[in-house]
């Protein structure tokens, strides 16, 4: 069985690669943002319904990754709060 130490080191390498997570995650909102603002400029006016498809895939995809930070901070703060009743 692990010691207090060992399950503390764990949850701290699990929290610093969560949080290298959230950075690339950060990284993909913005790319994102920027791709779905470029195609509404590109598109603006079309009437084809793959466009509007598309900016509301982009539109989802953005919110999806949102959701995801949210879920990953949640995760952080539980597993701090495991190793700090530790």
């Amino acid at each position: 069985m692990a010691s207090i130490e060992d399950v503390r080191a764990g949850i701290a390498l699990a929290n610093d690669k969560a949080s290298e997570s959230i950075s690339a995650l950060e990284q993909a909102h913005n790319s994102l943002e920027q791709a779905q603002s470029a195609l509404q400029r590109v598109t603006e006016g079309s009437t084809q319904a793959d466009v509007s498809e598309a900016n509301g895939l982009l539109a989802q995809a953005v919110g999806s990754i949102a959701d995801v930070q949210q879920a990953v901070s949640a995760a952080i703060q539980a597993s701090e709060g495991v190793a700090n009743r530790l």
